[in-house]
C-alpha cells in the first residue's frame, strides 16, 4: 500500500482555517474595533437614540416637565387637520423643489462658464464663501440689502427712479427666502459639480466642438453623463439638507424674541414652534415629535425614490 502524499509546493491548510486567514490577517480584522466602536457609540447616542425617544415621546403628550400621558396616534392624526402643519410642509417641499431646481440650473450653468475662465480657483472660493459663512450673519445682510430704505431700492430709485418695494412684507417675505437660499447653497453646489467635471478629459468636449455640437449639447452628451454619479449624490445631499434649513428663516422672518410669521414656517421651524420657541412657547413635546417623525418618514421615501430614479450604469473613462 502506497501512501498519497501532497503535491510539490502546495500549501497544507489545517481543517477549519480557510484560505487567507492567517495570523496577520485576524489581528489586522482586530484593529477595527478600536476604530469603529467609538464612532458606533457617538452615533447610537446621539442619532438613533434620540430618534427612538423622538418616536416615543410622539405617541405621548408631554410638557416637558409632568408625567407623559398616552394618546396613541391623536398627535398624527392632528397634524393633517392643522393648517400651519400643512402650510410647514408646503412651504418644505417648495423649498426642496423650486429652490433646489433654480439652485442646480445656476449651479450648472456657472460650472460651463467658470470651466472656461482663468482664476477659476479664485472665482469658485467666491462662489463657495456664502455657504462657510453663518446663516445668521447672511440673514441679517439679507436684510440690510432689501429693507425699505436697502441697497436694492436705493440702486432702484437712483437708476429707475421707482418707488420702494416692499420686499419683506407678508406677501413677498417667503419669496426672499427662497432667493435667500438659493444664494446661499448654490456655491456649494458649484463646487461639487466644477470637481465632477474637472475630471471629464478635454478631449470629450473637444470632440464634441468638433461634431458641432453647442454648449447645451456638450451639458447634455457630454458633462450630464460623465458627472452623473456625482449629480446624484448632490441631489440626494440637497434633499436631507432642504429639511434642516432653520436658521436663515429663523434669523430673517423673525422679530426680536419671537418667531417668523407662520405663513414662511418650515418642517424645522413648525417642530421649534411647536415645543419651545416664541415668546410663549407652547411646549408640545409630544406633537413636535410627531411631526419630527412624520417629515423623517416622507423624507426617507423621498430619497429612495430619488435614488432609484438617478440610478445610472457607471460610466468608464
Amino acid at each position: 500500500m502506497t501512501l498519497a502524499t501532497p503535491p510539490v509546493g502546495e500549501p497544507r491548510h489545517r481543517r477549519g482555517s480557510p484560505r487567507g486567514t492567517g495570523a496577520f490577517d485576524r489581528s489586522r480584522r482586530r484593529l477595527y474595533l478600536p476604530f469603529v466602536v467609538p464612532a458606533l457609540v457617538l452615533y447610537l447616542a446621539f442619532v438613533i437614540g434620540p430618534t427612538l425617544a423622538a418616536l416615543w415621546i410622539s405617541f405621548h403628550r408631554w410638557d416637558g416637565v409632568s408625567e407623559m400621558r398616552w394618546n396613541g396616534l391623536d398627535n398624527y392624526s392632528a397634524l393633517f387637520d392643522d393648517p400651519t402643519f400643512r402650510t410647514a410642509l408646503v412651504n418644505t417641499l417648495i423649498i426642496l423643489v423650486v429652490a433646489g431646481a433654480a439652485i442646480f440650473a445656476i449651479s450648472f450653468v456657472l460650472t460651463m462658464i467658470v470651466r472656461e475662465m482663468r482664476g477659476r480657483s479664485f472665482i469658485r472660493s467666491v462662489l463657495f464663501f456664502p455657504h462657510i459663512v453663518s446663516a445668521i450673519v447672511l440673514s441679517i445682510v439679507w436684510g440690510f440689502i432689501f429693507e425699505h430704505n436697502g441697497t436694492v431700492n436705493t440702486i432702484l430709485s437712483t437708476v429707475f427712479g421707482t418707488e420702494p418695494i416692499p420686499w419683506l412684507n407678508a406677501d413677498n417675505l417667503f419669496l426672499m427666502i427662497l432667493i435667500g437660499t438659493v444664494w446661499i447653497s448654490t456655491g456649494l453646489y458649484v463646487t461639487i459639480i466644477l470637481a465632477a467635471v474637472d475630471r471629464i478629459p478635454r478631449y470629450f468636449y473637444e470632440e464634441a466642438l468638433l461634431a458641432g455640437a453647442n454648449a447645451y449639447q456638450r451639458l447634455r452628451f457630454v458633462t450630464l453623463p460623465l458627472s452623473w454619479d456625482v449629480i446624484s449624490v448632490a441631489a440626494i445631499f440637497w434633499t436631507i439638507s432642504s429639511l434642516k434649513i432653520f436658521e436663515f428663516i429663523y434669523a430673517f422672518g423673525g422679530t426680536t424674541n419671537d418667531m417668523p410669521p407662520p405663513a414662511v414656517w418650515n418642517s424645522a421651524l413648525f417642530v421649534y414652534g411647536e415645543s419651545f420657541g416664541g415668546r410663549s412657547p407652547s411646549y408640545l413635546f409630544g406633537y413636535a415629535s410627531a411631526s419630527a417623525v412624520l417629515m423623517l418618514v416622507l423624507f426617507t421615501a423621498l430619497i429612495v425614490v430619488l435614488r432609484r430614479l438617478l440610478r445610472r450604469d457607471s460610466i468608464e473613462f
